[in-house]
């Protein structure tokens, strides 16, 4: 194993999507970035467990203009980044029950600000989703331009790209202290040693909180919620099918090869910072969704997962400075739409850490700049 540097611009903690962007798009900006993370793999928690579809009208506003502005990098990664297409087409289905039509048609003219969408009647929506049961099917609006996102695939060229500029990629390299020295210095302190740097980038996750305290930063009040999935065996199915998501609470579902769906009860339940695990009472509550609105009858369960998003109490996510600490940047609380926003929020990220923007870390906490709007 490698020994640290040990001097360096920029120390990003995290390895998940969130701080190899951040360290990509640094390092192509000519700073030199050392990217450490606790786990002997990358992307071991939240990023690998995501459901994988690009929608543009997820999240809110802030969550949707970084979505719309990483939309032309998804859609054509700088050359060598990615091996094959980070996109695929999967269109995106939501729908409502009998007696909840006016809901659909509040959300279409709300999508439709951001993506084509086209309003669907039931039969229209039977067309695309022959397996939903009629009588769960009021209305329904289509989102065409969803994407399925290959996230080893834009996570490991995040990687590649950012190691060819110069990274460098620790793993196994979990935070123990972080000490500021003079105006202008940390100390980073690792479970493999100790590195000076001017900033420190928290990309973090649910534990960007833990981090900042470390820092001597105010914690921004970050809530990882905890969302389960599993995939289910069912009747031939097209996997290149629509995503079908209910209005509200209900489940989400996505057509795999090999005769799999992949379904979630789409929960909140907040939690500690850990390594999450799927609760049979979740996995149950989706089984239940799926059989109440589909005819699939799937019952056996062919895997069950669990990760953390994690919100700020705006459900904004925060990117910037620090209001209180010097050369303490942060980059968290995506709550859910890290992946998607990856290529815009880490190019601001380095804008902010490059060209010394100041994000507004008050009570809004994040601003948007105008090359992500």
């Amino acid at each position: 194993m490698a020994a640290l540097p040990g001097r360096t611009d920029v120390v990003v903690v995290g390895g998940g999507i969130a701080g190899v962007a951040a360290a990509y798009f640094l390092a192509v900006a000519g700073r030199d970035v050392l990217l450490i993370e606790r786990e002997p793999q990358l992307a071991l928690h939240t990023t690998g467990r995501s459901a994988a579809i690009y929608l543009a009208h997820y999240g809110g506003p802030a969550n949707q203009r970084l979505t719309v502005a990483s939309r032309a990098f998804l859609s054509d990664p700088p050359a060598g980044l990615c091996d094959h297409p980070v996109l695929t087409a999967r269109p995106f289905v939501m729908f409502a029950p009998p007696g909840e039509e006016a809901t659909i048609d509040e959300l279409h003219d709300e999508v439709s600000r951001l993506a084509e969408v086209e309003r669907l009647d039931r039969a229209a929506t039977l067309a695309l989703a022959p397996y939903l049961r009629p009588e769960a099917v009021g209305a329904a609006f289509l989102e065409p331009g969803a994407q399925d996102i290959d996230v080893t695939g834009l996570h490991q060229g995040f990687v590649r790209g950012a190691r060819a500029a110069g990274a460098v990629i620790a793993r196994s390299a979990g935070l123990v202290g972080l000490v500021r020295v003079g105006d202008d210095t940390w100390t980073v302190t690792t479970d493999r040693g100790s590195v000076g740097c001017a900033v420190v980038v928290d990309a973090a996750g649910p534990w960007g909180d833990e981090v900042a305290r470390m820092a001597g930063a105010a914690p921004v009040g970050l809530v990882p919620m905890r969302r389960t999935a599993c995939t289910v065996t069912v009747p031939p199915v097209p996997p290149e099918g629509p995503m079908v998501a209910t209005v509200g609470p209900g489940f989400y579902a996505k057509p795999e090869s090999g005769g799999l769906m992949l379904v979630s009860p789409a929960d909140e339940t907040p939690s500690d910072p850990c390594d999450a695990r799927p609760e049979e009472i979740d996995v149950a509550r989706a089984l239940d969704a799926m059989d109440a609105a589909t005819t699939l009858g799937a019952r056996h369960v062919t895997r069950a997962w669990a990760g953390l998003r994690t919100f700020a109490p705006d459900r904004d996510p925060v990117i910037g400075w620090d209001d209180a600490v010097p050369g303490f940047c942060w980059m968290v609380g995506q709550g859910g739409t890290g992946i998607q926003t990856a290529p815009a929020a880490g190019r601001l990220l380095a804008d902010i850490v490059t060209k010394t923007v100041r994000s507004e870390l008050g009570p809004e906490r994040l601003r948007v700049s105008s090359s992500c709007r």
